[in-house]
C-alpha cells in the first residue's frame, strides 16, 4: 500500500463569505462542494478544488462564524504549498496577491493569516487546474505540492512516517504514489499554537477506496491510534495523530463529489450527505448566507 500524495487540507475560517471571495475570486479555485462539518453539522464545510473536484487540489474550511484568529505552533501545520507552472506564474501571482518572493517560490497569506506558498511545479504530475476569467490557465494553481509543520523534535516521527511509506529523513518526507506530496518540519516559534481562524485543522493523504481496513492495521502496528473507518459519503476516512502532534487523515480516492451533483453545478447549493438530510431544516437557518461564486467566474 502507498499514499498517493495529499488528498486535501482542511482549515478553519471565521468568515465564510470572505473565504469564498478569496479562494474563488482571488486564487481562482472552484467551490466544488458546499456542505456541513459531519462532526458538527451546525457549521459549514466548504471545499475548493480544481475544475473536476479532484483529490490533490482540495483545500477545505470549517466555518466557525466570528472565530478569533489562531496561531500555528508546535505540532501544527503552518503553511500550505501549491504548485504553479513557471517563474512567469510566480510573477503573475506576485502582482495579484503580493507576498515575499524567494528562489522559485512566493509566500503570502489569506485574509485570516493562513500562510500559503506557491512553488514552481517540477513534479511531473498532471496539473489540477480550475477555470477563472482573470487567471490564464498557464498560471492557474496546479494542486498541492505539500505542507510544512512545526515540530520541536522531528526525529521522534521518523519511524512512524517511514512505516506509513513516506520517504525521507532529516525533517523532509515525501509521499511518492500516483501523485507526490511533501511533508516538511520547521523549528517552532516560542509561543504555543492556538487553534482558530487561519489555522490548519488536518492534512489528508490519498489512498485507494478499498485499502482503508489495511491502513487501520498499518497505523496501529506503527504505534498510532487510528479511528475506525468513517464513511464521509464522498470519501472514506481514518484519523490519527503522528508523533509530532499533527492530525493526519487518510482519505479515499472516491467515490467523489459528482456522486450527488452533476459536474457543471458542483458547489452551487447546500448538499447534505443522505445521513444528514433530515437535519436540513435545522442547519440551513444557522448557516451564513453565501453567494453562488460560479456566476462570477463563468465565461
Amino acid at each position: 500500500m502507498k499514499l498517493h500524495g495529499i488528498h486535501h487540507v482542511t482549515c478553519i475560517t471565521g468568515d465564510a463569505p470572505q473565504n469564498v471571495e478569496f479562494y474563488v475570486d482571488t486564487l481562482g479555485l472552484r467551490l466544488v462542494k458546499k456542505s456541513v462539518n459531519q462532526d458538527d453539522p451546525t457549521v459549514y464545510h466548504l471545499f475548493y478544488a480544481d475544475e473536476l473536484g479532484s483529490p490533490g487540489s482540495d483545500i477545505t474550511f470549517f466555518e466557525y462564524p466570528g472565530a478569533a484568529r489562531g496561531r500555528a505552533g508546535d505540532g501544527m501545520i503552518h503553511r500550505v504549498v501549491f504548485r504553479v507552472g513557471s517563474d512567469d506564474s510566480l510573477d503573475f501571482w506576485e502582482s495579484r496577491v503580493g507576498g515575499e518572493r524567494d528562489d522559485g517560490s512566493l509566500v503570502f497569506a489569506d485574509p485570516e493569516g493562513l500562510a500559503l506558498e506557491l512553488v514552481v511545479d517540477r513534479s511531473g504530475d498532471p496539473p489540477l487546474v480550475a477555470r477563472h476569467p482573470e487567471i490564464p490557465e498557464e498560471h492557474a494553481l496546479r494542486g498541492f505540492a505539500g505542507v510544512r509543520a512545526y515540530s520541536s523534535a522531528p526525529t521522534r516521527s521518523d519511524r512512524f512516517l517511514a512505516a506509513l511509506g513516506l520517504e525521507g529523513s532529516g525533517g523532509r518526507w515525501e509521499s511518492r504514489g500516483e501523485r507526490t506530496g511533501f511533508y516538511v518540519y520547521d523549528a517552532p516559534p516560542e509561543q504555543p499554537g492556538i487553534p482558530g481562524a487561519g489555522t490548519v485543522h488536518h492534512v489528508a493523504w490519498a489512498a485507494p477506496l478499498d485499502e482503508h481496513a489495511g491502513w487501520v492495521d498499518r497505523v496501529r502496528e506503527a504505534g498510532g491510534r487510528p479511528t475506525p473507518v468513517i464513511d464521509r459519503f464522498w470519501f472514506r476516512s481514518i484519523y490519527f495523530r503522528e508523533p509530532s502532534g499533527v492530525l493526519f487523515e487518510i482519505a479515499s480516492l472516491g467515490p467523489g463529489f459528482t456522486t450527488d451533483e452533476d459536474l457543471e453545478h458542483l458547489g452551487e447549493k447546500l448538499i447534505l450527505p443522505p445521513a444528514f438530510e433530515h437535519l436540513r431544516t435545522q442547519v440551513e437557518p444557522v448557516l451564513t448566507p453565501l453567494p453562488n461564486p460560479r456566476e462570477r467566474v463563468r465565461t
